[in-house]
């Protein structure tokens, strides 16, 4: 037999994949895409925010800060939630926490319930892509593991597409309640399909018991992953790369896009847009260059942060060209 076809030989206890698989993970994904929706929602929103709550940028800030905060800090229990209680029951949980949020979000009369509210989807929203990519573990083989999670990253981004083309826009025309409370209804769907359909593993592939090992053993292992140089960097390369898109899309872009350059809300939305398709494809791309080439990580890292925070630079302190280079530089 030919080098060439070993990689496609099944390891032992490899799940089978196939067309169940890919109908039980694309369950997954949905939710993981319904909370990304969610997740940047407020981005397309904080004109409205501000003027529905009657807070200053500070105060308008703190939603994005508390929200990755607890996004942020429920990582680890998370993973051994799933661990403990299985993909669905976590996804379950998920669903219900960023559907109530972002429903309590549309009807918070005050800025201290809309900060609960945003709190809620945050911690709803940190169970979705631990659990999806647990749910293609068990359910493709083990060959597979790369595309399925770029190809669950992608979908997520695609959610951040929902954000900035409809809910942008149907805030325009439906205002504040009826955008969220109608958006809360694709969790309520998720919900639905993940409840009557989704399973945690395809027959004869059970897991085995999780161990409870105590929380001794969870210090430990969090202190040897730490340890480990790559874990360091790349923590360090997705703070820094993610940072400047992240600010733009989960917040600062839409007031700064209107209120300080000028333009109109469509138009901001399309440039919105346009950093959402970027990160995409530059991420194909990416990926593509670093399967081939690993040495190229670090470069390619270090070159992308140096030109961000040169156009950053530009939009900073040369006014006149911002406007050009505002979305270059979050993209």
């Amino acid at each position: 037999m030919s080098s060439g076809a070993a990689p496609t030989l099944p390891l032992p206890g490899d799940p089978p994949g196939g067309r169940r698989a890919a109908w039980v993970w694309g369950i997954g994904v949905a939710v993981y895409f319904v909370a990304i929706i969610f997740r940047t929602s407020l981005g397309v929103a904080g004109l409205d925010a501000a003027d529905r709550f009657d807070v200053n940028a500070s105060a308008l800030s703190t939603f994005s800060i508390l929200q990755l905060l607890v996004y942020a800090g429920m990582q680890i229990p998370v993973g051994l939630m799933v661990d403990r209680l299985g993909t669905k029951r976590v996804l379950t949980i998920g669903v219900v926490l960023f559907t109530v949020g972002q429903l309590g979000f549309a009807l918070s009369p005050s800025y201290g319930m809309a900060l609960a509210a945003r709190a809620l989807l945050g911690c709803g929203d940190a169970m979705t892509f631990i659990s999806v990519l647990r749910l293609g573990s068990r359910w493709f083989p083990a060959r597979r593991g790369p595309l399925i999670g770029q190809v669950a990253a992608l979908f997520g981004m695609a959610g951040n597409l929902v954000s900035t083309l409809f809910i942008a826009r149907a805030l325009h025309s439906f205002g504040w309640t009826t955008t969220f409370v109608g958006s809360s209804l694709a969790g309520v769907v998720v919900l639905v399909l993940l409840l009557l359909f989704l399973k945690d593993h395809p027959e004869g592939h059970e897991p085995p018991p999780a161990e409870h090992a105590g929380a001794a053993y969870v210090r430990k292992q969090i202190a040897a992953a730490w340890r480990e140089p790559g874990t360091r960097l790349g923590m360090w390369v997705h703070f820094t790369t993610q940072f400047p898109a992240m600010l733009f899309l989960l917040l600062w872009g839409m007031p700064f896009l209107v209120e300080a350059q000028g333009l109109s809300r469509g138009t901001a939305g399309t440039l919105l847009t346009l950093v959402v398709l970027s990160n995409m494809v530059v991420g194909l791309v990416y990926g593509q260059v670093i399967a081939r080439h690993h040495e190229a990580r670090a470069p390619i890292a270090l070159g992308t942060i140096g030109t961000t925070a040169l156009l950053w630079a530009c939009a900073i302190f040369y006014p006149a060209v911002s406007s050009h280079t505002g979305v270059w530089a979050a993209g």
